[in-house]
């Protein structure tokens, strides 16, 4: 199933029951005053925080949601039953915006819920209108309407560091390296076509989507995947030393993000010079010299030298505990 991170809902609180005009019936005695009863009120609607980043796609299909009505009142003054409520998941680093109002929730702790839409209320049925110079009142209100409102949904992912680079970098072999996670490669623009999480050492890592000149302004698929990135702390920079030019594939990814958000080329960053094994050992020395224009944190990795790759994997730890102090 594809994955999701973007998608407009429409969700409907619960309406309340109608009261009621009822009599009471008692024996010996056939009329004993109104007895008709509330109506209840309507489902409220939640939203739930999960992990599961990949929840939105189970919504591709549906996208109306409604809570329960409330019932109509009874007999003998008796409250109709109340809606049930509505629990709607969304993965955690959601923003759900209100369309009709503006209001927007980010959802950034886990297990959380919040109300974003109250039920109607119920009705008043004619026992509540009784009174000393009205002993027979046949009026009862309707319930009233649940809330309702188109919503927005985006997903921007949360996690310890990303890695990002321009297609065929090797961002998702390198996590599938380091966090053992079974993602598909390939040697083709736009491996990855969904962002990928990883665990590492209690980490979170995020493979973000291949970017390519333009994904700023909507070409290829970069642009859907740029905000991904304004949630993660660190960003690992991935560049193929297959490149002929590692200065220009640096140059492209760094103006993708700063056109996207000037404030993300704040971000710490780490430069990972991917696939060493395609060079001798002089060809590789020549370009790790060109990327230390760009930074003092540069390592070099081949996924096929486990020794490289556990050379890699200590370092990054030991940048990401410092980070979080």
């Amino acid at each position: 199933m594809a994955f999701i991170d973007e998608l407009t809902i429409h969700i409907k609180a619960g309406k309340g029951g109608d009261g009621v005009v009822r009599w009471r019936h008692e024996k010996f005695n056939e009329f004993a005053g109104p007895g008709g009863g509330d109506g209840g009120n309507g489902g409220d609607v939640l939203i739930r925080t999960i992990t599961d980043i990949g929840k939105l796609a189970d919504y591709r299909n549906k996208k109306d949601f409604e809570a329960q009505d409330g019932e109509d009142g009874r007999n003998y003054g008796q409250k109709g039953k109340g809606g049930e409520d509505l629990i709607i998941d969304f993965p955690i680093g959601s923003v759900i915006t209100n369309l009709k109002t503006g209001e927007s929730i980010e959802l950034l702790d886990r297990d959380s819920t919040e109300i974003i839409l109250k039920g109607g209320k119920g009705g008043l049925g004619n026992e509540r209108f009784k009174s000393s110079t009205n002993q027979a009142p046949k009026k009862s209100t309707d319930g009233e309407d649940g809330e309702e409102a188109d919503f927005s949904v985006e997903l921007k992912l949360i996690a310890d560091a990303g890695l990002v680079g321009l297609p065929s970098a090797g961002k998702s072999t390198l996590l599938n390296a380091l966090t053992n996670t079974n993602v598909k490669v390939g040697s083709y623009d736009f491996t990855t076509l969904e962002p990928n999480l990883g665990a590492f050492y209690g980490y979170i890592l995020a493979d973000i989507p291949g970017l390519i000149e333009g994904a700023h302004e909507g070409k290829g698929l970069g642009d859907k995947f740029l905000r991904h990135i304004s949630r993660t702390k660190i960003l690992f920079h991935c560049i193929s030393l297959e490149s002929e030019d590692i200065e220009r594939d640096y140059k492209v990814i760094r103006k993708e993000i700063g056109d996207y958000d000037k404030k993300l080329l704040d971000k710490k960053e780490v430069i990972i010079l991917t696939k060493s094994d395609v060079l001798n050992e002089k060809e590789a020395k020549d370009k790790l010299e060109k990327a230390k224009k760009f930074s003092n944190e540069i390592f070099t990795v081949s996924v096929l030298d486990d020794e490289s790759v556990k050379q890699l994997s200590g370092n990054l730890s030991k940048i990401l505990s410092n980070n979080q102090n």
